[in-house]
């Protein structure tokens, strides 16, 4: 053999080396466990034969208790890039196999090198997260290396999309690039995230609570909301996430990717007509809304679990990317509260960061009252919302179903929040509050002289009409041009899709500014 051939085969067996991680026996306990391995989860999430490599052969630099007698090419985390759709995107997948996917300093320095290289390109990273946590046996260089990934994930938030899955365990410092980027994904039984585990928890506490209790995909997906998409396997996450960035940019200096699209703009959804219940107090499904508007009847939902009295997620009209708003009637009657307030602020305002139209589909009775929003600062976070409807400058298509009262109204796109287009269906009620207990605050000395039962229902029956007459009716905010056009139901698709279409060119800018104070 030549000099060359020996030196390729020497090539060779290294590659090979190298992607075995840290041995066979690993990866078979890996498989065990029903988790796939860093570089099979690379090749199920991207285009196939798509992936190059970097930094394939780094190794630990660190001689601390035995570690110089221990190396393994790629030291833990696999790093790259290649394509989803066609669309470059940088990867990082953490191998659980080398050291349990550990953090040190070259393992930092790899992931460092991706992010810059796709802040250079404008192209999204998406991190694949299973790992024990900090090399203890680096020490403080493990904790540097955390921090300079925090800081690039600050620096690239916004500019470009940044995705985590969790696909095994993410702990301690651990779990803050993920909460930094714009999307988390985790899987069932699999993967878990905290800041302190159960046993710190127990000793310094005494609480006594097992890992999927305290940081199960479960929990973040319900109850924390640090969760935005729940998957029952690994592979089912790698798809969701190849369906997300179907919606998404490149940077934010791109607009979101448009595709043909063969459902007609015309299409007529005589449902919609029908889909408001006659009892203004009887819930129904907000979904069936935005499907029977959307292309194809498609909706992406993020964070379906949590919050659910108001729906975020992305859909299509004639092929265009959207972000969708909605206050879910079938869940707390759509007010409303803290964790949905936060839900959607985020959302919004991720939307308006990477040129993703907003339409909001209203029926909100107001915010949720009680000492618990209270003590919690439902003032404060219902700002939130309202600040990111406010600050938004991508085109905003707003339709009124039913309920729009008091502060609510405001805070859900209204035209004074700059609404490009705010439309109403005939059964919408825009006004200060209901009839109900409108009456009860306007009428309430005429109540109480009024001694009869059936003559004070009678009563207040004969003042709820006059006031749904007079208030409760989308034809008082369209006199004052607060409503731009009165809608047949069943036309909403059309109308959307012609908005948008309308607004495909807009151009707004805020004043200039070093950042904004975000009530947070």
């Amino acid at each position: 053999m030549s000099v060359t051939s020996i030196k390729i085969k020497e090539l060779v067996d290294k590659r090979e080396q190298a992607r075995l991680g840290g041995g066979q026996k690993r990866i078979d306990a890996q498989h065990n466990k029903g988790k796939l391995t860093a570089r099979e989860r690379i090749e199920y999430l991207l285009d196939d034969d798509s992936f190059e490599e970097y930094d394939m052969f780094v190794t630990h630099r660190s001689h601390s208790f035995g570690l110089e007698k221990q190396k393994y090419y790629s030291d833990g985390v696999v790093t790259g890039r290649g394509t989803i759709d066609g669309r470059v995107v940088f990867v990082f997948s953490q191998d659980f196999t080398v050291f349990g996917g550990s953090l040190s300093e070259t393992f930092a320095n790899k992931v460092c090198k991706i992010l810059d290289q796709a802040m250079k390109v404008g192209a999204p990273v998406i991190g694949l997260n299973d790992s024990g946590g900090a090399r203890i046996q680096e020490g403080v260089r493990s904790l540097a290396g955390y921090a300079e990934i925090f800081q690039r994930n600050i620096m690239a938030s916004g500019v470009i999309p940044q995705i985590s899955a969790i696909f095994g365990p993410c702990a301690g410092g651990a779990v803050y690039s993920p909460a930094l980027t714009d999307f988390i994904a985790m899987t069932e039984n699999t993967s878990y995230m905290f800041v302190t585990g159960p046993k710190v928890v127990q000793t310094v506490t005494g609480e006594v609570i097992s890992t999927e209790n305290l940081g199960g995909a479960n929990i973040h997906a319900s109850k924390s909301g640090v969760s935005h998409f729940l998957s029952s396997t690994e592979e089912e996450g790698l798809l969701l996430i190849r369906k997300l960035m179907s919606y998404l940019p490149q940077n934010n200096l791109e607009d979101p990717p448009v595709i043909e699209c063969s459902d007609a703009i015309d299409r007529l959804e005589n449902s919609l007509n029908e889909i408001i219940p006659e009892n203004p107090n009887k819930p129904y499904d907000i979904i069936d809304v935005i499907s029977a508007t959307t292309d194809y009847g498609e909706f992406l939902e993020v964070q379906r679990n949590y919050a659910k009295n108001i729906v975020i997620g992305f859909a299509r009209y004639n092929g265009r990317p959207v972000g969708v708003v909605a206050n879910q009637p079938k869940y707390l009657a759509g007010v409303l509260d803290i964790d949905a307030s936060r839900k959607a602020a985020r959302f919004v305002r991720f939307c308006d960061a990477f040129n993703i139209p907003l339409v909001t589909f209203v029926d909100v009775p107001g915010f949720l009252p009680g000492s618990k929003q209270e003590y919690g600062g439902i003032i404060i976070h219902g700002a939130k919302l309202l600040y990111a409807y406010g600050e938004a400058t991508v085109p905003k298509v707003t339709i009124t179903l039913r309920k729009s009262y008091g502060g609510a109204h405001d805070v859900m796109s209204c035209k004074q929040l700059r609404g490009d287009l705010n439309y109403a269906w005939p059964t919408a009620e825009i006004a200060v509050m209901g009839a109900k207990g409108a009456i009860e605050v306007l009428e309430g000395k005429a109540l109480a002289s009024i001694e009869s039962p059936q003559e004070k229902a009678e009563f207040i029956e004969k003042k709820e009409n006059e006031y749904s007459e007079k208030f409760a009716n989308p034809y008082l905010a369209a006199k004052y041009g607060f409503i731009d056009d009165i809608i047949e139901p069943r036309n909403s698709r059309f109308r959307i899709i012609r908005a948008l279409e309308s607004l495909a060119t807009k151009k707004e800018v805020n004043p200039p500014k070093k950042h904004s104070n975000i009530p947070l």
